[in-house]
């Protein structure tokens, strides 16, 4: 990569070259000839007398996992830069990833925290596990990128492995006992029962993503549909061809699937059947416990292989579409089924009886605006859903939002369910040590300004009002981050699962800061401090300035109950 100023030419001269590579590298048997091919390739680009320019990367790009802005001539000068085009929720995407992982591993000088150990809970570790089905003191996991299931024993403490080897599978049939069967990417579990006319849980049903079928794991002897008798432990496919398309077939094994992502049983009659949000044909189809047919039941197209029937329009059966749904729940009391419609940002319902699909919650805005009605909530990409058991409370993994949200299907209210991460509850793996963000530090000129206390019981929410002024003939600079923080020193707990900074774009229109104190308190007392940073300008722009200024409010934990409490107004003239 050439530094800035250095003589170069554009990276169109590298076309030619690169395709004759790929070429090249098609005609190629072994991979002695492959690895030849590309140092020869290499040798080529870099004998040439000019060195390629590398664009810059633009202005105004949004960066995941990163402090800040890449540059390429500060950041990755002199570096071997990959860059790969990927949708982080195709599978296919996905199983690139060892490859990648494989290149950090080798050339980086930090973190890597998944792995695959059994053992006690403070030794095992997981790899981007998703689903889980619980049942007393047992939790089965799908550790996707493992391509394993695991088993949580909360009683023993202890983690293993009930099926999968370790490394991808190809095998789209099964039948080998669950640690020596090879299985691929699995992304859901459910239980199930088997023929048997007592409801057991014997069957451990698995939405295999990775070979796009509907897999069993036998938890005790049994039988699946025009299957004999099954020994435990055994692990198979039970629906699906193995091929990626959206095709309904009385068959199980000639339907077939398209990254099925998302499942949930609904054992009683007349349903007697599995629901599966399949995410890459953007619909939800089911799969009979009877016979295993599958069937469709909303979103997508008649066409087989057109995966790219995906919209977000309410309808019934194949009228209405979905994007990319990721999770499904069945609701019993109501028999109806809950849909997350991810790419669309929203929660959908849908009548199996009349096949009418309908926006529960949800704008389709994927900002994490606060709202705690059905119609004017946001989420971003939510990928799960779990139902209580008296069916009044619908859990939402809101999880670009990075929140579990609480749906009162009755009260038709939404609240934020605050997570806390215990110190000895250590499930997967030692936590790694996070490298704290920095605080801007306040100048020497900020005022500090302590709020009288406020009394606030487990579960409620404080709201503080900035009420800020400028001075007369000022305004905030534009392109400036003006900004908030919530800390509380000691008392960090408070802040789980809170929005601890936003930015002030406006002082006509500042923002309300919300805190909900957790339902489990460590303490009685806490300090909650709201540091503001704001940066003006004159009107003529010819002199700017940053000011800031510190409010201590002081906390009082207690467990009367109070109907409401009025909002904190932060006043302050500069």
């Amino acid at each position: 990569m050439a530094a800035p100023g250095v003589r170069s030419c554009s990276l169109s001269g590298l076309l030619p070259a690169q395709t004759s590579l790929e070429y090249a590298l098609l005609d190629a048997v072994t991979q002695e000839e492959k690895d030849s091919l590309v140092y020869q390739y290499l040798q080529k680009v870099d004998g040439w007398e000019q060195d390629l320019s590398v664009p810059e990367f633009p202005e105004g790009l949004e960066w995941l996992n990163t402090e800040e802005p890449i540059s390429v001539y500060k950041d990755l000068c002199g570096k071997v830069v990959v860059l790969d085009f990927f949708t982080y929720c195709c599978i296919n995407c996905i199983h690139l990833l060892p490859d990648l992982h494989a290149l950090e591993q080798a050339y980086s000088d930090k973190g890597p925290n998944p792995g695959r150990k059994d053992g006690i809970f403070s030794e095992s570790t997981f790899n981007s596990p998703q689903g889980v089905a619980i049942k007393n003191n047992t939790i089965y996991v799908a550790d996707t990128e493992n391509h394993l299931i695991r088993k949580i024993d909360l009683e023993a403490k202890m983690v293993s492995t009930v099926a999968g080897i370790g490394i991808q599978g190809t095998d789209k049939e099964g039948g080998a006992k669950g640690e020596h069967q090879p299985i691929s990417s699995p992304w859901d579990v459910v239980f199930g029962t088997s023929g048997s006319e007592v409801q057991r849980d014997d069957i451990l049903w698995i939405a295999m993503a990775g070979t796009h079928q509907i897999w069993a794991l036998l938890l005790d002897c049994g039988r699946l549909p025009k299957k004999n008798e099954l020994k435990k432990g055994t692990c198979l496919r039970f629906a699906g061809s193995g091929n990626e398309e959206n095709r309904n077939n009385a068959y199980p094994h000639k339907a077939g699937f398209a990254q099925p992502s998302g499942l949930t049983l609904a054992s009683e009659e007349p349903w007697s059947c599995l629901f599966v949000a399949d995410s890459e044909s953007s619909t939800v189809r089911t799969v009979s416990l009877k016979d295993g047919a599958v069937k469709h039941l909303v979103g997508g197209e008649r066409d087989p292989t057109n995966l790219f029937a995906f919209g977000d329009v309410d309808g019934v059966g194949i009228s209405a579409k979905l994007q990319h749904p990721l999770g499904v729940t069945w609701d019993r009391k109501r028999n109806l089924l809950y849909v997350a419609d991810s790419y669309n940002h929203k929660i959908k319902v849908v009548d199996p009886k009349t096949k009418n699909c309908t926006t529960l919650a949800g704008t389709g805005d994927p900002r994490n605006v606060t709202s705690s009605s059905f119609t004017e909530s946001t989420f971003n990409e939510p990928g799960g859903l779990c139902i209580g058991e008296n069916g009044q409370l619908l859990y939402v993994a809101d999880t670009n939002n990075h929140q579990i949200k609480v749906m009162d299907l009755e009260t038709k209210m939404i609240s934020v369910l605050p997570v806390f991460r215990s110190e000895n509850a250590v499930v997967d793996g030692p936590f790694p040590v996070e490298k704290r963000k920095t605080l801007p530090r306040l100048p020497k000129s900020a005022q500090g300004i302590t709020l009288s206390p406020v009394a606030a019981s487990p579960g409620q929410t404080l709201q503080f009002k900035l009420r800020l002024d400028l001075p007369s003939g000022t305004k905030l600079t534009e392109g400036a981050p003006s900004c908030w923080f919530l800390t509380a020193e000691g008392s960090e707990w408070l802040l789980q699962g809170q929005t601890p900074s936003g930015e002030i774009e406006s002082i006509s229109n500042q923002p309300t800061i919300s805190l909900q104190i957790p339902g489990d308190c460590l303490s009685l007392e806490a300090v909650i401090s709201i540091r503001v940073f704001l940066y003006y300008c004159s009107a003529d722009s010819s002199a700017c300035m940053m000011k800031g200024i510190l409010f201590s409010q002081p906390l009082q934990i207690t467990d009367i109950q109070k109907d409401c409490i009025a909002p904190v107004e932060l006043k302050y003239v500069f």
